[in-house]
């Protein structure tokens, strides 16, 4: 064959193959996760929630298929967001606590040798962003940049100790990619509004997009825009202050999830475009939150501190009205994305891949132990860890680390009243063996930073 024939052909077949790939990266879907930060399961009319109104995250509920036994891995907000990146457990990458300022009271350091799923979904084709808080580091090399976002803007810290200036400990943790900045208003509304312009601006490109929005709401210091606030006074007399100001601050939450849908929608993104909506933990008690029927509430091992709403929307693939009870949790995400991606799932995963469960394709989950645990410090936990494990309908909790373990039947007792540990000890036996396989495995995985590595006084 003559040179030029040959330079010809293969030029027609790498055309060829661009396009089709060009092709395949338009069919992936678009991807947003959004995560909702001590949402309490009786915090969304969908869940029960009689005196808020949640009409936006309801409609995700409604449009694609609601958990009904969905699971934070850890009471508290760091090791939770360490599963959702990771699939893993989050003691297995170094996270079995709250990352926070103070190395003598942060109980947490993100593996620097795992990998995350935006940088998963990147080698896919995609463009991805962290939009929203971030707390899974403050400094290099546990960044949102560094550990795989192509764009971040939005919160490193733990919590806000002011959701208007966005300080804590008087230290500016917000940042645009690298830079630190300092906007104006409510970190809810500031994070919907930088979602929506992400939306919109990659809506435009043909590559696909990760979109991780991470809002602090509604996490402590309760403190909704004064709006929100009489709205919810004139429409439930007789509502408590507290309650009054957490229903509002999760109001506001879910008029941005409206907005940031609204967008896909007017951008002609929503139709290729898988929507996950959970939280990191139960809600806080103390601050009005609502669990609903469930015991305990964030920081407990309890189903109301574990136990979490979620809901996935993917128009044509996930049917409208769809509910599970089976029983699925936060490790899960990864490996669900990454496969509607069509990207690399890591195979030391420990969660499972949900899609087919979400498209239909199967109605069950293969039966598992799951891990829960968190590690803290003060005078209630004195550094050590609490745990929980579910197998089937049987949990073993300990919630305390200077208490007993308790064995519950969570089919016959939901509200976990009825300890068995005693009257099934073959049960408890088991799990207790599955929890010290576990603990042993993640007590390999550093959990503390090199700026904490300096000996105590």
């Amino acid at each position: 064959m003559r040179p030029f024939l040959l330079l010809i052909l293969l030029l027609a077949l790498f055309g060829a193959g661009s396009a089709a790939a060009q092709r395949e990266a338009a069919r992936r879907p678009n991807i947003v996760l959004i995560v909702a930060d001590d949402l309490g399961w009786g915090d969304l009319s969908c869940y029960g929630g009689k005196d808020v109104r949640t009409p936006n995250i309801d409609a995700l509920a409604v449009e694609g298929m609601r958990f009904d036994r969905f699971y934070a891995t850890s009471p508290v907000c760091s090791p939770t967001r360490a599963s959702l990146m990771t699939g893993r457990y989050p003691d297995v990458v170094g996270v079995p606590g709250v990352i926070r300022t103070h190395p003598e009271n942060s109980w947490g350091y993100l593996s620097p040798s795992v990998t995350l799923l935006p940088k998963l979904l990147g080698r896919a084709g995609y463009h991805t962003a962290l939009l929203g808080k971030w707390h899974l580091g403050l400094a290099p090399p546990n960044t949102p940049n560094e550990r795989g976002f192509d764009h971040f803007h939005g919160f490193l810290g733990d919590m806000m100790d002011d959701y208007l200036t966005h300080r804590r400990h008087d230290i500016n943790y917000m940042r645009l990619n690298h830079r630190e900045i300092d906007p104006k208003g409510h970190a809810t509304t500031l994070f919907t509004e930088w979602a929506v312009d992400y939306v919109r601006d990659r809506a435009a490109q043909k590559r696909p997009f990760f979109l991780y929005l991470a809002y602090n709401a509604p996490h402590t210091p309760i403190q909704p825009p004064d709006a929100w606030v009489e709205r919810v006074k004139r429409r439930e007399p007789g509502i408590s202050d507290r309650r009054t100001r957490l229903v509002a601050l999760v109001e506001q939450m879910d008029d941005g999830v409206g907005k940031v849908v609204e967008a896909l929608k007017t951008t002609g993104a929503y139709q290729n475009t898988l929507i996950l909506f959970t939280s990191d933990n139960g809600g806080q008690l103390s601050a009005g939150a609502s669990n609903g029927p469930l015991r305990g509430a964030k920081e407990d091992v309890y189903e109301g501190g574990i136990r979490v709403p979620m809901c996935a929307v993917w128009p044509g693939y996930i049917r409208a009205g769809a509910r599970s009870e089976e029983v699925a949790a936060a490790i899960d995400v990864l490996p669900t994305l990454c496969e509607a991606a069509g990207a690399r799932t890591p195979k030391d995963v420990d969660g499972l891949s949900l899609l087919s469960l979400l498209t239909g394709k199967t109605e069950t989950l293969p039966e598992r132990t799951l891990f829960f645990v968190r590690r803290e410090g003060g005078p209630r936990y004195q550094g050590k860890t609490i745990h929980a494990a579910r197998r089937g309908d049987w949990k073993l909790t300990h919630n305390s680390p200077f208490e007993p373990m308790q064995l519950f039947n969570l089919r016959d007792d939901p509200q976990e009243k009825t300890d068995l540990s005693d009257r099934n000890r073959q049960k408890f036996n088991e799990l207790s063996a599955a929890l010290r396989a576990h603990i042993r495995r993640a007590g390999a995985v550093p959990w503390v930073g090199p700026e904490a590595a300096a000996p105590a006084r």
